[in-house]
């Protein structure tokens, strides 16, 4: 893998497995329970399946603002400083990458942390609404506190059942609904994101993925694209993954320690 890619600059695909180290738990690896990640069409479609959904999320997103980047996370940052890592392009939704010290971060699936209105368009920050929420349902927070170990999904979704209480509010510029800036099941990602993707890995000398069992096409596309222009392509991931067959190697080491691996064995690219 080393020698793969010592002197190339490389353009780094990342999935939920990058971040199972800080906290997080992933949608698909080896030891993940199985999981029905909510749709966008449930979202739009269903007034009471949003409302039970803003109120996980309410709790969810909080465990997520309190992650903190793991070594791996730390370890690209480090690479992209020296030259190696020119980019990453992350399937996450937690920031991590960015909270490491990434600069060139591409979030693929958006983040957890802004609120976007259905209807205008505009952006609010999660605190921003965090606070609006609090203020319309006191005590909430605390009465699923004691359930202590409540398990956060990928997308800031917490496995609480008690919600029927909670209630919900719009935008206050235009009454629109209310969606955590995140890319659901069902919904595509805009297509100027993808446009700046694809020239990233149009401009890179490897692919490194990391975490991702490039299940679905929004991660998988990239790959396509590499293994298409004739570059070495490193899959890191514990179990297969859909991009197996385009791999040149792959390995089901720990991203973290597989990270850490190569930012002391690559040397920095001129």
């Amino acid at each position: 893998m080393v020698r793969l890619l010592s002197g190339k600059r490389i353009v780094v695909v990342s999935g939920a497995g990058m971040s199972t180290d800080s906290g997080i738990p992933d949608y698909r690896g080896p030891d993940s329970p199985p999981r029905n990640p909510m749709t966008f069409q449930q979202f739009v479609g269903d007034d009471e399946f949003r409302r039970h959904y803003w109120a996980r999320n309410h709790v969810g997103w909080r465990h997520m603002d309190a992650a903190r980047p793991n070594e791996g996370h730390r370890a690209l940052a480090a690479l992209e400083r020296r030259g190696i890592v020119s980019g990453v392009i992350t399937q996450n939704v937690d920031m991590l990458h960015t909270k490491a010290g990434s600069r060139n971060v591409i979030d693929l699936h958006g983040v957890y942390a802004r609120v976007r209105c259905l209807e205008c368009e505009r952006l609010i920050s999660r605190f921003t609404l965090a606070a609006r929420l609090d203020s319309l349902n006191p005590g909430f927070l605390e009465s699923v506190a004691p359930a202590q170990g409540v398990e956060i999904a990928p997308d800031a979704d917490a496995i609480i059942t008690d919600t029927a209480h909670f209630r919900m509010v719009d935008c206050e510029h235009c009454g629109g609904v209310l969606k955590p800036d995140i890319v659901y099941f069902g919904e595509s990602v805009p297509k100027p994101r993808v446009a700046q993707a694809f020239d990233l890995v149009d401009h890179a000398d490897a692919i490194l993925v990391v975490g991702s069992s490039l299940t679905v096409m929004s991660g998988l596309r990239f790959v396509r694209r590499a293994a298409k222009a004739g570059l070495p392509i490193v899959v890191v991931n514990r179990g297969s993954t859909r991009g197996d067959e385009f791999a040149t190697i792959t390995s089901h080491a720990g991203c973290s320690e597989t990270l850490v691996g190569l930012l002391d064995a690559l040397p920095p690219v001129a």
